[in-house]
């Protein structure tokens, strides 16, 4: 005689219900329960949304559904996977005697349209990202990870006008 196996459970994965009112404010639900902003942060908005999405799935470590109840009564749905997780690396052995550290190197970056003895913001680009239909642009930055890896040859560096306003992008040589 042949055994069954049991049922298994349905998988459950939360939803979030955004409902945007007519003065563009939203409420937010998780599974029915208010999913409110932090306590003195201002009401949700839309462009609440990516922090709203962070906040209802734990940081992207978990999968959940979206539903957006438009104020003109349209809704639309969609699901937000969660990130891999990430596997933690290696110890590194402990090395017996500190080496000496080498001599540092230093690049040269140029760039022009500044205004003259203006301060000028220096920043190793980490990473990109799309801007929304909106024209907003989020970045999410990994602490561990801040520099690109230099053997790559894919630094690139800003120089930024802090009055004039001038950009310089320029990949390390």
């Amino acid at each position: 005689m042949k055994r069954s196996e049991p049922d298994q459970p349905p998988v459950n994965i939360p939803t979030v219900v955004l409902t945007v009112h007519e003065d563009g404010i939203l409420t937010a639900t998780l599974d029915g329960a208010p999913l409110t902003p932090p306590q003195w942060a201002p009401p949700w908005r839309r462009e609440s949304f990516p922090q709203i999405i962070d906040q209802a799935s734990n940081d992207r470590t978990r999968p959940i559904r979206v539903e957006v109840r438009e104020a003109d009564g349209s809704v639309f749905t969609d699901l937000i996977t969660a990130r891999p997780r990430r596997a933690l690396p290696e110890p590194e052995p402990v090395a017996e005697a500190k080496p000496t550290p080498g001599l540092p190197v230093f690049h040269q970056i140029e760039g022009d349209g500044f205004v003259p003895g203006e301060d000028v913001a220096v920043a190793i680009i980490t990473g990109h990202t799309d801007a929304a239909h909106t024209g907003t642009a989020r970045a999410l930055i990994d602490p561990t990870n801040p520099i690109p890896d230099h053997a790559t040859g894919q630094i690139e560096v800003l120089l930024l006008g802090r009055i004039s306003g001038a950009t310089v992008v320029r990949r390390l040589p």
